[in-house]
């Protein structure tokens, strides 16, 4: 039998939501925080701004629309890294989403912002980052109003680079079962031992922000709370995917490579600092398919041979995962 959301190709299909056929449906969440604007974009995406009432401030987010409005659609929402998306370096400025999930009955929400958050709820306002309250957001108060606005069946994925390949084991311990499926690629998921303790504060000191505020001091139990290694029995039914290089030279660190465009000093970047990140996401991600491996819970870990942390295998993992994911949002 069919399944409705996966054909494509019917031709009684209704065109994605316009900006105010989704302003006109979208429902406030239960604390308040709505939709404000919704706007085309020349690349194909459509603008939203939500207003998080949790963080008192207005969220940008990009959004591929299903194709067909007249069916419910899944939604996979897609984090960031650690710049939440500055400087060009997002989901849609930097890998081909629209052109691989056209066609594909499927909502895509990037939201842009949380440099340096974690994306989680931090215990006390930053003086540079501000109000952090990310967990709420992505949790509580944008899911109401996505699914209202384009149409929501109210199946979820949620998938993250780098900084949010750590958030998004904390996201789906925030709120479980909001996630059928979870991705992390070249993330980090242990945050309480020294090696993942460093790196959480090298990436929140880069963004200007000061790590007590988030989780507080080092003898905090927020930080052990919010380790999703030591929690991992609580991912149990939720479909995983990780994946990670080691660092060294990879065929997608040349100078053709995608992203890469001929800039020398962009590839010698990429070789040196993203080879170095990698070098530790890679020891992160075989002590997370250890310790999931101890718990007999199943997971898919693709640890690659070679490769950096950089946005053309990003987008390959990308590739790779959505068939997992694909099952698990039509389960």
């Amino acid at each position: 039998m069919a399944i409705p959301w996966l054909c494509a190709g019917n031709p009684a299909r209704a065109e994605p939501s316009t900006p105010t056929a989704a302003l006109e449906s979208a429902r406030p969440a239960p604390d308040g925080s709505r939709l404000l604007t919704a706007a085309e974009s020349s690349d194909g995406l459509l603008d939203l701004r939500v207003h998080s009432t949790a963080m008192n401030a207005d969220i940008a987010l990009k959004v591929l629309r299903a194709p067909d409005d007249s069916t419910p659609a899944p939604v996979l929402y897609l984090l960031n890294g650690a710049g939440g998306g500055s400087d060009a370096s997002s989901w849609p400025e930097q890998t081909d989403i629209v052109d691989f999930f056209r066609g594909k009955q499927v909502t895509i929400v990037t939201p842009l912002g949380g440099n340096g958050s974690y994306f989680t709820d931090w215990q006390a306002d930053d003086p540079l980052l501000g109000r952090m309250r990310w967990s709420t957001f992505l949790t509580r108060e944008l899911p109401p109003i996505i699914d209202s606005a384009l149409h929501g069946s109210g199946a979820n994925a949620i998938a993250g680079i780098s900084m949010a390949g750590t958030s998004v084991f904390q996201l789906a311990l925030d709120a479980p079962g909001l996630y059928r499926a979870i991705g992390a690629f070249s993330g980090c998921a242990r945050t309480s031992d020294p090696l993942g303790r460093l790196f959480v504060d090298a990436v929140v000191v880069r963004w200007h922000g000061n790590p007590v505020n988030m989780w507080g001091p080092p003898d905090d139990p927020a930080w052990l709370a919010n380790d999703p290694y030591l929690h991992a029995d609580q991912l149990r039914g939720t479909t995983i995917y990780v994946s990670t290089g080691t660092g060294l030279p990879g065929p997608l660190d040349t100078l053709d490579a995608p992203g890469i465009r001929g800039n020398a000093p962009k590839l010698l970047a990429q070789l040196t600092s993203g080879g170095f990140l990698e070098a530790i996401t890679s020891q992160c991600a075989a002590a997370l398919r250890d310790r999931l491996q101890s718990l007999d819970i199943p997971a898919t870990f693709n640890l690659r041979p070679a490769g950096t942390h950089s946005w053309g295998y990003w987008q390959q993992d990308l590739h790779d995962s959505w068939p997992m994911f694909e099952q698990a949002l039509r389960n």
